[in-house]
């Protein structure tokens, strides 16, 4: 067979293939993941609070955490409803403005001390730093947590603990 005739042919056969992948749903697929500078700005004009997943793109728990957790229904209904999501690439050199100053996605992952990743860090609407939690959760976990922020019992002052003994349907079964 002639180059001019395999050549298309091998084309029709890969054709699906890349379609195939451009049309896989990454494991975040309907989630709305904002820039830095934007979800804050939304998150004022909502008055939602912020929940910002920070990675680094060589961090495998990093996408474990989007493929096993971001991505169950659950947790993408219940994060829809509740927060304004936002990625900070924590090795990005991408600008964002935080408390008037201008930073780094970078120098802004270490203002909130993030150390280790993924860590995911909970704004106020206005901004204000409500609590960073570090490492990989699995999904109960991370539902309680959104549960306890989300719903307002951490700004209420209830403590994590008593949020667990009140709500005890949340509790993760072990």
């Amino acid at each position: 067979m002639s180059k001019s005739v395999v050549l298309p042919f091998v084309v029709l056969l890969a054709l699906p293939l890349a379609v195939a992948s451009t049309d896989a749903a990454p494991a975040t697929a309907g989630l709305a993941w904002r820039g830095w500078d934007r979800g804050i700005e939304e998150s004022q004009k909502t008055g939602r609070p912020v929940l910002v997943d920070v990675y680094t793109d060589w961090c495998g728990w990093c996408k474990r955490m989007k493929v096993d957790v971001y991505a169950k229904p659950e947790v993408r209904d219940y994060l829809e409803d509740h927060f304004v999501l936002v990625e900070l690439n924590a090795e990005s050199s991408d600008p964002a403005k935080y408390e008037g100053k201008a930073y780094t996605s970078r120098s802004l992952a270490a203002r909130f001390g993030v150390s280790g990743y993924p860590t995911t860090v909970f704004l106020r609407s206005g901004g204000e730093h409500l609590v960073s939690v570090p490492g990989y959760l699995d999904t109960e976990r991370f539902l309680l947590v959104l549960r306890y922020i989300g719903e307002g019992y951490m700004d209420r002052g209830v403590s994590f603990q008593e949020f667990q003994k009140k709500n005890p349907s949340a509790v993760p079964h072990r």
